[in-house]
């Protein structure tokens, strides 16, 4: 039996990057919560089982939806001035998307893990995630959190005041998406 291929868009789901604060005026600064507007998902079968899956994020999307911390809430015009300032880090114009092609993929109990090379700033890297996949009735939910270290793949991470402020090198990735059945 073959499947037809899963396809997975934002309407579907959520991909979101979660960042610290560090630096020795941290307690400045806002935790962000970041969001893309704009991606794609396939997944590719072998009769029952996912055999390839492709994710391709279009970083021009990106949003900031909240901060948390930092001495005064986050404003609309900051968010506008924080979302500036990670696309700059992420060159966005020269790299305008973030990959992961999973090609090692292996059942767990409640899910799959996902191994494969995710490419950010145009630099590639081995990377594992393990996906929890929920049976909800009439859909699949499919959830993972992972961690990603931005000087890995070339992105130098914000700071300010000579970096007395500045973002965490980690960041959290979250997905979270439905799939009919």
């Amino acid at each position: 039996m073959t499947e037809t291929p899963w396809k997975l868009t934002a309407a579907e789901g959520e991909l979101q990057i979660l960042t610290g604060v560090g630096g020795p005026a941290a307690k400045m600064g806002h935790r962000l919560t970041i969001a893309f507007a704009s991606w794609q998902a396939e997944v590719q079968w072998r009769g029952d089982e996912p055999a390839t899956a492709r994710l391709v994020v279009d970083v021009d999307s990106l949003q900031v939806l909240k901060g948390e911390g930092g001495v005064t809430p986050l404003t609309g015009p900051e968010k506008g001035v924080v979302r500036s300032n990670a696309l700059k880090s992420l060159d966005a114009k020269k790299f305008p998307t973030i990959t992961f092609v999973a090609e090692d993929i292996n059942a767990t109990p409640g899910g799959y893990r996902l191994g494969g090379t995710v490419e950010i700033h145009g630099t590639s890297r081995p990377h594992s995630v393990d996906l929890a996949v929920e049976d909800a009735g009439d859909t699949w939910v499919m959830t993972t959190s992972t961690a990603v270290v931005q000087s890995r793949f070339g992105v130098k991470p914000y700071s300010l005041f000579i970096g007395t402020l500045k973002v965490d090198d980690e960041v959290t990735l979250r997905f979270t998406a439905r799939h009919a059945k």
